[in-house]
């Protein structure tokens, strides 16, 4: 396992400094620079981005949520201290927990002039209803029953039975964010709308596809229009071109997107931040890096939990952690941190050991030859595919990582790096054997990834070959509608030890989310998501 290590790092350092070398050569040459420093406090902020930000109708599920978070609101917003307001001022709940009554803010207008009431509310809460396959994953969405307008600012929002995670699940990102009417089709938003007009501190005001977006600030917005007028973001390819383009100044920040990726390596960071000219913040741990095995893959090494359990073991989580991410994550042994809700459980440790990832794969009939071969059984090869985000240089070294550490105990991988909409669309369909994926991240979870168990775009695949999977999503609908902490506590017990037991999610890493930005960009702070940043809060010094 050491030549593997050192031969992987070897050809990081090779990389990283053909980069460097390139970049030194070229500031040397004194082509032009961009002045990133701030003179007035009111210069843009350019951001790059691996991906355009598609389509920004909030109630489906194409669009940059880093964007959609600048244009929409949400009528509550989570924080560090809980459930704050947001649209809404503030709320009542009945005694049973079905029905939420809502006061909203009077002072509100959407970015077309229409105002923001409790008649809006209705509007967007019912076109997101009427798209409800579209919305399975979010329990929520099973639960709402009617919305109904008490005042032109008060709105009562009923619920079929007690549902404990609705607060939080109001003020995701999305789907439940406001967009003017103005902007429905045919009362509709499901199959597309006539603009993006939200209530937020920024304006779409100009896309490019596949090139830029300007984001420009509200004069309107009911919180104080923002310090940084405008902001961009800059569709370049993550890695080298990211790296020049800050050394050029042609953008001026970075930050992981809601894919869990970052644009940068570690290395590259640091050399930005050697310079002099930029700093770099992270947040605190917000979710699991992990690889998602699908169980229900009938006939394929993957559904065989053995296998699934000698993956596990056989990869070095400490070397992947200090060595390809440079420390910028912890190793993550279970599902979820301790400090998420609920998580904080005792469960079995699977370290990392090739003899014991050997012993299982035999046990299980899967033999070899040699040491050298790949392991086979009734004629069979024990040979899966892979799929990371192509956008991803930290996803590729670690895929290229796994893919030798497994061929030590005689599994075969093949690595597959495509785009991040390919691999949920494979997610979806059950079309993979393991992938590269993330929990939903603290605030969301733990109940959002465990509510995706059951929803057929996101992780039912995962889960649904597994021993006795009716009782897991049986368990998963009571530990949503329990109103008593202590049962509550139980079920989610059960829970995360059958997802556990089963090995259908291998945890790596905690993530984090982390921020290159120029050293006078003062305000620089992090949501209770890894969804969104609150750049309205942002300013040059």
């Amino acid at each position: 396992m050491l030549s593997i290590k050192k031969l992987k790092l070897a050809a990081l350092l090779l990389s990283i400094f053909s980069i460097f070398a390139a970049c030194s050569e070229e500031k040397s040459d004194g082509k032009k620079q961009r002045d990133i420093h701030s003179t007035n406090g009111t210069e843009e902020l350019i951001y790059a981005t691996a991906k355009d930000i598609n389509d920004m109708n909030p109630h489906l599920y194409t669009g940059s949520m880093p964007a959609q978070g600048m244009l929409y609101e949400s009528l509550v917003e989570n924080t560090e201290d809980g459930i704050e307001p947001l649209l809404a001022e503030s709320w009542d709940i009945s005694k049973d927990g079905k029905v939420y009554t809502f006061h909203l803010r009077k002072d509100v207008t959407f970015h077309d002039g229409e105002p923001f009431n409790a008649e809006a509310v209705k509007k967007n809460i019912e076109a997101v209803q009427n798209n409800a396959e579209k919305h399975a994953w979010i329990k929520l969405s099973t639960k709402i029953e009617s919305v109904n307008v008490m005042d032109e600012y008060t709105v009562e929002l009923v619920l079929s039975q007690a549902y404990y995670p609705t607060l939080i699940e109001l003020s995701m990102t999305r789907p439940y964010v406001f967009i003017s009417p103005k902007d429905f089709q045919n009362g509709e938003t499901k199959d597309g709308v006539n603009g993006f007009h939200g209530t937020g501190p920024y304006t779409l005001t100009e896309h490019k596809t596949d090139e830029y977006a300007r984001f420009t600030a509200n004069e309107s917005y009911w919180g104080g229009s923002p310090k940084i007028r405008e902001i961009i973001a800059k569709v370049l390819p993550a890695g080298e071109t990211t790296f020049l383009a800050l050394q050029k100044g042609e953008v001026n920040f970075v930050f992981t997107d809601d894919r869990g990726a970052d644009s940068l390596d570690p290395e590259a960071m640091k050399q930005l931040v050697d310079s002099g000219d930029y700093q770099l913040l992270r947040s605190k741990p917000m979710n699991t890096k992990m690889i998602v095995a699908n169980s229900n893959r009938a006939g394929r090494p993957v559904s065989e939990r053995a296998v699934r359990e000698a993956i596990w073991h056989s990869i070095d989580k400490q070397t992947i952690t200090e060595e390809i991410l440079n420390g910028t994550e912890t190793v993550a042994d279970t599902l979820f941190s301790p400090n998420v809700p609920y998580a904080d459980i005792r469960l079995k440790k699977r370290r990392y050991n090739l003899d014991k990832a050997k012993q299982l794969l035999e046990e299980a009939g899967w033999t070899q030859k040699s040491s050298h071969e790949v392991r086979s059984k009734d004629g069979s090869k024990l040979s899966m595919k892979f799929y990371y985000d192509s956008n991803s240089p930290a996803q590729k070294k670690q895929a290229e990582f796994i893919q030798a550490s497994l061929r030590e105990v005689g599994i075969q991988l093949k690595i597959i790096g495509e785009e991040s909409s390919s691999i949920a669309n494979r997610r979806a369909t059950g079309k993979y054997d393991l992938l590269f994926n993330q929990t939903w991240g603290l605030a969301y979870d733990p109940q959002s990834t465990i509510a995706a168990f059951t929803s057929e775009s996101s992780y039912l695949h995962a889960i649904r070959g597994m021993e006795k999977a009716n009782e897991l999503y049986e368990k998963t609908e009571q530990v949503m509608g329990s109103t008593e902490e202590k049962a509550r506590k139980s079920l989610y017990t059960e829970v995360l030890n059958r997802v556990h037991e089963e090995a259908v999610f291998i945890p790596l890493s905690n993530g984090r989310v982390t921020v290159i930005a120029p050293k006078n960009l003062k305000g620089i702070s992090f949501k209770q998501t890894q969804y969104e940043l609150p750049f309205e809060q942002m300013y040059f010094q």
